[in-house]
């Protein structure tokens, strides 16, 4: 009765997540369904007694090949409007011709499921003396093939996504000499001051306060600023909502054309300030 259950409660939630993987818009939602659809399988493979299998499949497969493809997505930035650019020409047809055999062979495979004599999970086990064995000889026997197809075309997945995920640099890196440089000729040469203790909590999204009382807008990173003033998260007291407001809308990009500058500058070719001493 339970096993029962069990089936038609994971059948309706693996199938509505396999309707929301193909419908869904975003590809993320799509890698997410395809979790909930891989952890289905694994209940049902742990109430079939194949404790192995319902382990294999959350860890190999929702551990491993899930997180994979979450971080193709994440590294490639995937969108809705992306899908809809043919950069391969004939793509759409080979896809739809893919499509028409995979419609083909689940057809056979539910035909083959309905019309011919369950064997039950429990006697293939038993013929070959247990789950591990029965599964070994099916990875290295029969399905040796496939397995080896699918791990080129997972280790293919990894190569392309750190290949598209790739940017050129425009500009040579700094280094920890250039830096220094930098900061020196720049308009702070001591270091930032850090965040203040406001309230009963270490805020890092709250201004210092200088020796004088005033308020240091130079100790709140203008993106937490930008962040906090668009979702009206200031604090109470006058003087350090204006400060944030005022990090928040200045451009704050002096101190990277100077590394940047410095980065570019000859290595032998000194400071102006040097020149002109």
């Amino acid at each position: 009765m339970g096993e029962t259950i069990t089936f038609w409660v994971l059948a309706v939630v693996s199938v509505a997540a396999a309707f929301g993987l193909v419908f869904s818009r975003k590809a993320v939602y799509s890698a997410l369904m395809l979790g909930v659809v891989m952890l289905s399988l694994a209940v049902l493979y742990a109430v079939q007694d194949a404790p192995f299998l319902a382990v294999v499949q959350i860890i190999v497969y929702t551990g491993a090949v899930m997180m994979l493809f979450l971080f193709v997505l994440m590294l490639v930035g995937v969108d809705s409007s992306d899908s809809l650019v043919e950069t391969i020409k004939g793509q759409r047809f080979w896809a739809i011709v893919a499509g028409l055999g995979f419609a083909v062979l689940l057809a056979a495979g539910i035909g083959n499921a309905v019309i011919g004599q369950p064997a039950g999970l429990s006697g293939a086990v038993q013929a070959e003396g247990g789950n591990v064995p029965t599964l070994a000889t099916l990875i290295f026997t029969r399905y040796v093939f496939a397995f080896e197809v699918t791990s080129a075309l997972l280790i293919t997945a990894a190569l392309g996504a750190m290949v598209l995920a790739h940017r050129e640099r425009t500009a040579p890196k700094p280094t920890q000499k250039d830096l220094a440089r930098a900061r020196f000729l720049g308009d702070h040469p001591t270091p930032l001051p850090g965040p203040g203790t406001y309230a009963r909590h270490n805020a890092i999204d709250m201004p210092a306060l200088l020796p004088d009382g005033s308020v240091s807008e130079l100790s709140v990173n203008r993106y937490i600023a930008r962040y906090d003033v668009e979702r009206g998260r200031l604090p109470e007291n006058p003087r350090l909502a204006q400060a944030l407001k005022n990090v928040a809308k200045g451009p704050g990009t002096e101190q990277p054309k100077v590394v940047q500058a410095v980065a570019e500058e000859p290595e032998g070719r000194a400071p102006a300030e040097e020149e002109g001493k």
